[in-house]
């Protein structure tokens, strides 16, 4: 993957977010209890606390230098068998992709975890905004996580790279504030993760949460018994958040920073 390639990619996400945020605008699937501004001005403050965790973190391990050095010293499984270029891409994205559902479901099922997952929850409405909601304690973890497997994978730079942003496009994607039309729901989610089928993971009731740990495929939650078609109390009735703060508590910035330490 040249430069420009690698610059392309790298957009992706970004593109895809402003696409959803203008569709939002235009048509919105839910209408939202607390509005955008105070909810969106935290959501980026933690987005930009995030990519500042992980520009502090690439001094220490930065996942592309990680495939390098994997490459370099012949580390991984991808580098102890010959494959096909196609066949490496397809594994690697399949394996990624399974590791971050695992990662998903740990932070659901392990308290220390869940404290820090529990930010992106406590959002009481969901829209494009709510992907980039997360604590830079969760966002450091899943560093650490996501080399460990690179390691242990020994997946090639540019791989990782289409990977994270494949993974970000999705997420923006999944939480978007849209609706699809039901038969192009029914057809994508038998693969890619829709927007009707996150907002059940967003549910107050912990029994939805633990459902639909998806990042991008449906096949893990398919494979391990955690897909959820929908909610009990349905589309247009289910809550979003947590059930213990069901106000605009969370929309506020410092609120979200401190939560994990209530």
């Amino acid at each position: 993957m040249g430069d420009i390639g690698t610059k392309l990619v790298a957009l992706m996400p970004a593109i895809v977010f402003v696409l959803i945020a203008l569709f939002e605008m235009i048509r919105s699937r839910r209408e939202l209890r607390f509005g955008r501004f105070r909810r969106w001005t935290t959501s980026l403050i933690l987005f930009a606390s995030n990519r500042a965790t992980v520009w502090l973190l690439a001094w220490i391990i930065a996942i592309p230098a990680v495939a390098l050095w994997t490459e370099k010293n012949g580390i991984g499984l991808f580098h102890q068998i010959a494959l096909p270029s196609w066949v490496e891409w397809l594994g690697a994205f399949l394996l990624l992709d399974f590791a971050m559902w695992l990662q998903h479901l740990l932070t659901h099922k392990v308290p220390m975890l869940w404290r820090l997952h529990k930010v992106h929850h406590a959002d009481p409405d969901i829209d494009v905004s709510t992907a980039i909601r997360f604590h830079p304690g969760e966002i450091a973890f899943s560093v650490l996580w996501k080399a460990g497997w690179v390691m242990l994978l020994g997946v090639a730079a540019p791989i990782i790279i289409a990977f994270e942003a494949w993974l970000a496009a999705n997420a923006a994607f999944n939480h978007g504030n849209i609706e699809l039309p039901r038969w192009l729901d029914r057809t994508v989610r038998l693969f890619l993760v829709t927007p009707d089928m996150h907002l059940v993971h967003h549910s107050i009731i912990v029994r939805e949460q633990q459902s639909n740990y998806g990042f991008a495929l449906t096949i893990w939650d398919r494979l391990f018994g955690t897909f959820l078609t929908a909610s009990e109390k349905g589309r247009d009735l289910q809550s979003i958040g947590l059930a213990e703060m069901q106000d605009s508590r969370p929309t506020y910035t410092a609120v979200s920073l401190k939560l994990p330490l209530t």
